[in-house]
C-alpha cells in the first residue's frame, strides 16, 4: 500500500447500508476527507425484488454508482479508496481496481459508519417507518411488525426477492395482519 493511500486528499472512503435489512434497498454512501461533504446515493427497493434480485442487478446498479462517484468526487490516479468489506460493494471494489486505483477492502469505515447508517434510518423514515423503531438489534422484528400493520401497500418497500420472506415472513405478516383486523 502506498502511503498516498493514508494522505486524506487522496482517499475515497466507500460504504453501504440496508443489505441485511428488510425494508428498502441499499443507501451508499462515499467521503473524501478531510471534507466532511457525503456522496449519497440508493439502490432502490426494486432491486431487490423478483426477478432483479436473482439476477443481482443490485450488483450492477452499485457498479453504475461507483462509476458516478468517481467523476464526481474527482478521484485521479493517486486516490485511494477504501471499501467496506460488506458483499454490496464487492464488484465495486473490483470495478475501481480494474479502473485502476488503488483499494483497500476494510472492515468498518469508523465514526464514518454512523452518517451512513444515519442515511438509511433517514430513507426510512421518508417512507412512513417511525424513527423510534429504527434504533437497536431489535430493527427487523419492528419492520415485520410495521409492514403487517398494512402489508398490502407496505409490502412495496420489503425486500421480496429474499427467499426467506416468501418462504416465511410474508405469510407470518398477512396471518398477524388478519388476526389483528378480526380482533378489531
Amino acid at each position: 500500500m502506498a502511503l498516498d493511500c493514508y494522505l486524506p486528499g487522496k482517499m475515497i472512503i466507500i460504504d453501504a447500508s440496508g443489505w441485511s435489512d428488510l425494508l428498502l434497498g441499499v443507501v451508499i454512501c462515499a467521503i473524501k476527507p478531510p471534507r466532511s461533504i457525503v456522496f449519497e446515493r440508493r439502490i432502490s427497493t426494486e432491486y431487490f425484488q423478483p426477478p432483479n434480485f436473482k439476477n443481482k442487478k443490485y450488483l450492477s446498479e452499485a457498479d453504475r454508482i461507483a462509476d458516478e462517484l468517481v467523476g464526481v468526487m474527482q478521484a485521479d490516479s493517486e486516490t485511494c479508496f477504501k471499501v467496506c468489506s460488506e458483499y454490496i460493494l464487492s464488484t465495486v471494489a473490483r470495478r475501481l481496481q480494474d479502473k485502476g486505483f488503488k483499494v483497500e477492502e476494510v472492515q468498518s469505515t469508523g465514526d464514518f459508519r454512523k452518517t451512513v447508517e444515519d442515511a438509511y434510518v433517514r430513507w426510512c423514515v421518508e417512507k412512513g417507518m417511525p424513527r423510534d423503531l429504527l434504533d437497536g438489534k431489535q430493527r427487523f422484528w419492528h419492520f415485520v411488525e410495521w409492514v403487517g400493520e398494512n402489508p398490502h401497500v407496505r409490502e412495496g418497500l420489503v425486500k421480496t426477492g429474499w427467499a426467506s420472506w416468501e418462504r416465511k415472513w410474508r405469510t407470518e405478516v398477512y396471518k398477524e395482519h388478519l388476526s389483528k383486523r378480526k380482533g378489531s
